[in-house]
Parts: structure tokens; sequence; C-alpha cells
């Protein structure tokens, strides 16, 4: 009974400690199981997590590569408006070009023409003055004619007849009193007709020839008037001051003294 007992206790225990094992083995599987288990999950956290990044960096991509092509567009656009402008510009600068062209041609030709026609103009007055010069040049009632004419030309205000009438009393009478007179005349002839340069030219040539004649503090005037047209503000009181200073108390001098008080 004893041996019996005993056979019975080893057979027991030896149940229990395969049982136990058979246990162990159990839990093992499972942990490892449940381990797999997450690594699974974790990876397919980690694949879902890296399609979400390259979809968004494929989005991103996308979005960089329309705007790269907006932007070349954009770009082309403006390079073509701006070879379109520089285009205008060309355009534009050929037609100011061409019509300064022209207009310096059409002004060389007017010039050479009104040239031709003063020629024209101052040859037949000497051709008329050296016809009457024998007869006239020792006749006072001829010779103050002629002026007379010449200066009605000036008041009914054909200027241009005027100067060629004067000119012409110049060659004729070249002994005159009236020379002077003459060429004072013909430079204020030359002002109304907005010839200043000729004007002063002609009233220079008074002072040149005449100084002490009657006429020429009011070709200073002239010339002061001449330059106050022509906007040379500082060279008419300088004139004005130079004609003060040499005619005092002519009645140019007394126009002189009004223009400078700023009273005319």
């Amino acid at each position: 009974m004893k041996l019996h007992a005993a056979l019975l206790l080893v057979l027991y225990l030896a149940t229990g400690a395969a049982r136990a094992g058979l246990f162990d083995d159990e839990v093992a599987r499972k942990d490892l199981a449940a381990l797999r288990a997450q690594v699974a999950a974790n990876q397919k956290a980690a694949e879902e997590r890296q399609s979400k990044i390259e979809a968004a960096l494929s989005r991103i991509e996308t979005l960089v590569q329309d705007r790269a092509i907006e932007v070349a567009k954009l770009i082309d656009e403006l390079k073509q408006d701006l070879a379109r402008m520089h285009g205008l510009n060309e355009v534009q600068a050929n037609k100011i070009e061409t019509l300064e062209r022209r207009q310096k041609d059409l002004y060389v030709d007017l010039d050479a023409r009104l040239r031709k026609i003063e020629a024209s103009v101052q040859a037949q007055a000497q051709a008329q003055a050296q016809e009457k010069q024998t007869a006239s040049v020792t006749d006072p009632l001829v010779e103050g004619k002629a002026y007379e004419a010449a200066l009605n030309q000036f008041k009914i205000g054909n200027y241009q007849s005027s100067v060629a009438a004067f000119q012409n009393f110049l060659a004729t009478y070249p002994n005159s009193q009236q020379l002077s007179s003459a060429q004072y005349w013909i430079g204020n002839a030359y002002y109304a007709l907005r010839d200043y340069k000729t004007a002063i030219a002609a009233q220079q040539k008074v002072l040149a020839s005449w100084p002490d004649s009657a006429k020429a503090p009011d070709a200073l005037l002239n010339i002061a008037s001449c330059q106050a047209e022509m906007g040379e503000v500082k060279a008419a009181r300088e004139t004005l001051q130079a004609l003060l200073k040499k005619y005092p108390g002519t009645p140019a001098a007394e126009q002189a003294k009004q223009r400078l008080a700023g009273k005319r």
C-alpha cells in the first residue's frame, strides 16, 4: 500500500509539472501573438502615415508644378508685352524722326524761297534806284518824295514794301540827310514783321554809322523792345540803362526810364 501510495504521489506530481509546463507555453504563445498583432498594427499605421505623407508630397509637387507653369506663362506674357512696347516705341520714334525731317526740309525750302523773293525785291529796288540816280540825286523834291513814299508804306502796314523802299532810298541817295532815319525805319519795319534779330541788326547799323543822329536813341529803344519780345529781359534792361546813360534828356530816354520803372 505504501508503495502504491508513493507511486500515486509521484504520478500526481509529474502530472502537475506537465500541466504547469503546458500553461507556461500557452501564455508565451498568447504574448507572442499579441506582440505580433501590435507590430502588425504599428506597421500598418506607419504604412498609412507614409501613404498620407507621400500623397501630401504628391499634391505639393503638383501644386508647385502648376504654379511654376503659371509663373512661366506670366513671365512669357510680360516678355511679349515688353517686346510689343519696344516695337511701339520704335515705330513712334521713327514717325517722330520722319516728321522732324519733313519739317526741317519744309523749313529749309521755305527759307530758300523767302530769300529768293527778298533778293528779287532788293534787286528790283536797286535796279530802280540805278535808273533814277542820275536824274534824282540832286533833286531835293524827288528825294523827299521817295522818303515819304517809303514811310507811307510803313504807315499803312506794308512793312516788306517799306523795307525795300527805304533800302532803295539808301542806295539812291547816299548823301541824304535822311539816311539814319531811313535805316531806323528799316529796323522798325522788321520789328513790325517780328523779325527781331534782323531788326536789331538794322538798328545797330544806325548806332554804328550815325551815333549822333536824332534817331540813335530811338534805335536803342527799338533794340530793347526786340530783346523784350524775344524774352531777353536782362539784355533789354541793360539796353535801356545804356540809352539813359548815352542819350539823357531825349524822348527815348524818358520812355526808357518809364519802362525801367515798370510803367510800360
